[in-house]
């Protein structure tokens, strides 16, 4: 089936395709940041306090709303924390409305460190201390930055190609706008994510799907087993084919499998193979 070996196709995987955005999205760090500016500015008055719990009171009774500072303090997104000791027993904090006495808020800031933070100087601008905690959280973003990456690369060959395409299409849209029953390609209902990319020729229905793994784990394996079944379920649909476009150094711990699906699967390429112009070749 493939003109091709999956040892040399293999030897062309990229370890990385991380641009300069990747690592961190400073612009919506700075937006976040900038959303709590006023209330992160009424607290900033704590810094260096010498009656620090005195003046925390005296905020929250007159500006309750710079509660919702406090999670991002302890670089926590949500609005609520659990807290557990021999005094309160189990506690949540609720940070999006005032759920705890002032008494209750005042001990939360005592016993996370938080006091003795503001207090002794260890920070000199509270919004710059938020700034940079935003900054840290984001980089649980860099995932999602590396999907994205894989999909607006392949978007990009597909526009160099001139290729009619639609985005993140399911699978019961495609039946319905092409009037083909697609139904097989669902991997017995295990499959029902949304195609990455659609793309109509005068001749075949082509479903793409995109994925860059720079690192190993259990979810190669299963993609690829997934993606096998697929393959051979699509050879029994008249004029469909399923396009898989992946790379990635992780692929390195999970080769066998990928190598299966390589077998079954024509239509399986790379960074490589789209950089060589394979969009051109197949989507005629």
């Amino acid at each position: 089936m493939h003109t091709r070996t999956f040892s040399k196709w293999f030897a062309t995987f990229r370890t990385s395709i991380n641009g300069y955005g990747y690592y961190t999205d400073f612009k919506q760090a700075y937006q976040n940041a900038e959303c709590l500016k006023v209330e992160i500015n009424i607290l900033n008055s704590l810094v260096g306090s010498k009656h620090i719990e005195a003046d925390f009171r005296e905020i929250l009774a007159k500006y309750p709303e710079c509660l919702k500072v406090i999670p991002i303090l302890l670089a926590v997104r949500k609005n609520e924390i659990h807290c557990t000791d021999e005094k309160f027993g189990n506690v949540t904090y609720q940070f999006d409305e005032k759920a705890q006495t002032i008494e209750q808020y005042t001990y939360f800031m005592r016993q996370t460190g938080l006091f003795d933070l503001l207090q002794h100087h260890i920070i000199n601008s509270l919004y710059d201390y938020v700034t940079g905690v935003e900054v840290g959280l984001d980089s649980n973003g860099r995932k999602n930055r590396g999907g994205w990456q894989m999909e607006d690369l392949t978007e990009h060959y597909l526009k160099k190609a001139c290729a009619k395409y639609f985005k993140e299409m399911d699978l019961a849209e495609a039946e319905h706008k092409y009037h083909v029953d697609l139904s097989a390609t669902s991997s017995k209902g295990i499959f029902t994510k949304r195609w990455d990319f659609v793309v109509k020729t005068p001749t075949y229905i082509y479903a793409i799907e995109t994925n860059f793994y720079a690192s190993g784990g259990s979810k190669l394996n299963e993609t690829a087993r997934s993606y096998k079944l697929i393959a051979e379920e699509a050879r029994h649909i008249k004029n469909f084919k399923f396009i898989w476009i992946t790379d990635g150094g992780g692929w390195k711990h999970a080769r066998r499998n990928l190598e299966e699906t390589f077998n079954v699967l024509e239509d399986l390429y790379n960074i490589a193979d789209m950089e060589n112009g394979i969009f051109e070749i197949v989507l005629k």
